[in-house]
């Protein structure tokens, strides 16, 4: 067969998110482990008489971009519907319904969906109507670069220094859209004596339209955290100091509403990092037993289980021993092989 991927996100503000991560690992795992198929990549959707399986690998339910004429059996990868499910937090407006309406209608022309958990695969039948045998699971894994490491004195010293942070410190690694819960994060650690190191690019932009309802929790945020020294905002960070970071921090912490999967639950594990999170979403499913679970909706039980994980080195190892066996059953190369089975299934 020859599989075209749509790989424009590559070109976009995409590459450093999460759709350019899955595009990026996705495509070089593909050739490293099918020698059969022939795969082209394509930077636009001009080239599709050329190929017999065209790959979307995003869905955004707001942006029309699934091709209007089908000229190859069709595959997309919608990674969640979270604006979808939680209307009251992601209003969407006419021109959203509409285009939602429109997008909905070409997604159910797709041959197969790819989703990232059970539970995406759940809400993607429930919104869409799309039958479930024509959706399949298939996990994320974290990038092989996240690994525990072997950090010297003066290297914990230098990166410490680097962002001016303590030696004990509660890490959260994302975006700041309203499914994170970011706001009762930060009253939960305000019921602490513990800091809080946020990293993630939006949490340092201060150019955003402060009345777009979208970005609410970012100006919570910014008013919350304001001149408090409890609170370290790092903005943007690389790969390498970030699998740092994982390693000395503590514990990591993603106490969201909702996910579709939670990638950093596995960047920490798989750094030997022990995880707080929830039971939300996908969660427990990627999760599996290898956190410490807390109740979203509470400041009081997020604070209690910050306190009990950061203050209980016997509880810190069995989670770090727990989440490092747990990450084995995530691979690119289970990735790739199980996206290949979907390709042949058309």
């Amino acid at each position: 067969m020859k599989i075209g991927i749509d790989i424009s996100p590559l070109q976009t503000g995409h590459s450093v998110r999460g759709v350019g991560f899955y595009v990026k690992n996705l495509t070089e795992y593909l050739l490293k482990y099918d020698v059969v198929n022939q795969y082209l990549f394509l930077k636009n959707l001009n080239d599709l008489d050329k190929v017999d399986v065209l790959h979307i690998p995003y869905f955004d339910p707001f942006f029309i971009h699934l091709p209007l004429i089908k000229r190859a059996k069709l595959v997309v990868t919608v990674h969640d519907l979270t604006p979808l499910i939680f209307p009251n937090l992601f209003p969407i407006g006419i021109k959203g319904s509409i285009k939602w309406s429109i997008n909905k209608a070409l997604l159910k022309r797709a041959d197969a969906i790819i989703t990232d958990s059970d539970a995406s695969k759940r809400d993607i039948h429930k919104l869409t109507g799309v039958a479930l045998d024509k959706i399949h699971r298939v996990y994320l894994a974290a990038s092989h670069d996240f690994k525990t490491l072997n950090i010297s004195r003066r290297e914990s010293e230098r990166i410490l220094k680097k962002y001016k942070l303590p030696e004990e410190f509660l890490l959260y690694v994302g975006d700041v859209t309203a499914n994170k819960n970011l706001p009762t994060l930060i009253d939960a650690v305000k019921k602490t004596d513990i800091t809080l190191v946020l990293v993630g690019k939006a949490l340092s932009n201060t150019d955003y339209d402060h009345a777009n309802p979208w970005n609410k929790d970012l100006v919570q945020i910014h008013k919350k955290i304001s001149n408090n020294s409890q609170f370290k905002v790092l903005g943007f960070v690389d790969q390498e100091d970030l699998t740092s970071l994982y390693n000395l921090a503590t514990a990591s912490i993603l106490p969201s509403l909702y996910e579709g999967f939670g990638l950093p639950v596995l960047e920490a594990m798989q750094s030997g990092c022990p995880v707080i999170t929830t039971k939300r979403g996908s969660l427990k499913e990627v999760a599996g037993n290898a956190a410490y679970f807390v109740d979203p909706e509470s400041s009081e039980d997020i604070a209690k289980g910050i306190t009990e994980v950061m203050k209980n080195k016997k509880l810190q190892i069995e989670l770090k021993e727990k989440g490092l066996e747990h990450t084995k059953k995530f691979s690119w190369k289970k990735t790739s092989e199980q996206t290949i089975q979907v390709y042949k299934s058309l």
